[in-house]
């Protein structure tokens, strides 16, 4: 299968954004729909503070087009407030909740973890070690959900299909050949988040996929051209070696998201 470039916004529900980049008028409802009309991929971020609803899954996946991607960002209760440490039954639950409804529109699940997050070679490998890479085995691991599930969950998936994971530090201290190593035997990703020095770039190949955060810390006004240009490059690069490219905006000033994202998607395009 030919590689492809996915990019988007990080969320797509914003009150700034109303009467910006989306029309006046706009239903609250269609906002999803007008970006994915313009963009091949969204992060849901709403993952990241509360479990979802199998119905908003469900609509989520009907109100995109066929060829449409989301990324997840994993719950924060998982990374920032365990730790990743006794994570197993809140791991069950998010993969209970409905995400595998997204079918083939399920795209790679997100793990950002906090500044005060240290690496720590024994956590992380026994984290990396419970993620599933398929999923099947993402339904299998919903089996351990906890019992505050029940009605709530959905078990189904149309078909086996691959997991993908990255994980996003922000610790210096994962800027660790070890840390890279262990990515690559899990095949999942370091995050290239571009935080104009917060946060360390790791910009590694570890999977046969990349995954970009443009964050655009320092440019009020969003991306120039010629960074832009350059994110192209960064991304046209991973094509030419046969890996997907996901690139989602999440500028320190949030109006300036969808535009520096529709931006390059027409330079990819």
């Amino acid at each position: 299968m030919t590689a492809r470039a996915f990019v988007g916004m990080a969320g797509w529900t914003f009150a700034p954004w109303r009467g910006d980049f989306y029309p006046e008028g706009l239903r609250q409802k269609d906002e999803l729909a007008h970006a994915a009309s313009r963009l091949s991929s969204l992060e849901i971020n709403g993952t990241f503070y509360s479990m979802q609803k199998p119905g908003s899954w469900m609509t989520w996946r009907d109100a995109v087009p066929d060829d449409f991607v989301f990324s997840v960002k994993g719950p924060r209760f998982i990374t920032h407030v365990r730790g990743l440490d006794d994570v197993r039954e809140p791991l069950a639950n998010l993969f209970a909740s409905g995400m595998l409804a997204l079918g083939p529109k399920l795209g790679p699940i997100l793990w950002q973890l906090p500044p005060d997050h240290d690496y720590d070679e024994r956590r992380t490998e026994a984290f990396l070690a419970l993620l599933p890479t398929t999923t099947g085995e993402g339904l299998e691991l919903a089996q351990d959900r906890s019992e505050r599930m029940t009605g709530r969950e959905h078990l189904e998936i149309d078909a086996d299909r691959p997991l993908r994971h990255a994980l996003e530090p922000r610790s210096a201290t994962f800027d660790d050949p070890a840390f890279a190593a262990q990515l690559e035997r899990h095949g999942a990703a370091a995050v290239f988040g571009d935080s104009d020095g917060r946060w360390p770039r790791l910009d590694w190949v570890t999977a046969d996929f990349a995954y970009a955060r443009l964050h655009a810390h320092g440019h009020p006004d969003g991306y120039r051209a010629d960074e832009l240009e350059a994110w192209k490059e960064w991304a046209e690069d991973h094509l030419d070696h046969d890996r997907d490219a996901f690139l989602y905006c999440d500028d320190e000033v949030k109006t300036r998201s969808p535009h520096d994202a529709v931006a390059l998607a027409a330079l990819l395009a």
